[in-house]
């Protein structure tokens, strides 16, 4: 009996250890590092995101922002068209913007992932997309933050998160730009063959086990 005790209690262990989950590598906020630590020296081109746009394919972490905007901080920096955040755009038609952020999940379990977080943007976000699929949240604005999550739609390998921005036209004075802050992520890793053999080994020592312990039965002298 003891022997049964000891044989589930190390199944279930294993079962923890392979469903525990981490924070999903690579979900930097804008203006960070390439390792997500910190944030980058402001500026220069991001280590992370990029843009595709008309005006420019290239994001930058803003050395200045409009004085509307929330301000630069430790924790994220605005992404702009180029280092001067105070650089006017779109003076005649609306401009489009296409930040991307890829993250891999390589060994993970996708359908375990999940994040949340919070963005701002001037002027405001068409849409965010996972893969391809749209995101609930929209909108959004320069001097508040607005949260988005997604807790499905992730695959397994490369995946892309892509906020597309819009301009609205106005002939000076008309900078854009997006930030981004995530406040939580989720993934469970993918159990190695080891592990799930280990685990075959457990349950079936724990089913042979059980059929060996028949009841006994009750005889009765006439």
């Amino acid at each position: 009996m003891k022997t049964f005790y000891i044989a589930a209690a190390g199944a279930a262990m294993l079962i923890g250890s392979s469903a525990n989950a981490a924070d999903i590598a690579g979900l930097c906020n804008t203006g960070q590092t390439a390792d997500c630590s910190t944030t980058a020296t402001p500026g220069g081109v991001d280590q992370n995101w990029t843009l595709t746009s008309a005006a420019s394919n290239t994001a930058y972490d803003s050395a200045s922002v409009n004085g509307n905007w929330l301000a630069n901080n430790s924790t994220s920096l605005w992404l702009t068209p180029s280092a001067n955040g105070n650089q006017s755009y779109d003076p005649s038609s609306n401009g489009f913007y296409s930040y991307g952020l890829n993250f891999d999940l390589t060994g993970f379990d996708p359908s375990t992932a999940s994040f949340a977080g919070r963005f701002a943007a001037d002027n405001l976000v068409n849409s965010i997309m996972l893969n391809g699929v749209a995101l609930a949240a929209t909108g959004g604005t320069y001097d508040r933050w607005t949260d988005f999550s997604a807790a499905s739609g992730f695959v397994s390998g490369l995946n892309t998160l892509t906020f597309n921005v819009e301009n609205t036209a106005q002939r000076s004075g008309n900078p854009t730009g997006l930030r981004v802050e995530f406040t939580q992520s989720s993934v469970a890793a993918v159990p190695e063959p080891a592990v799930w053999a280990l685990m075959i080994v457990g349950f079936g020592f724990i089913g042979g086990t059980l059929r060996r312990r028949q009841p006994q039965r009750l005889t009765f002298a006439a």
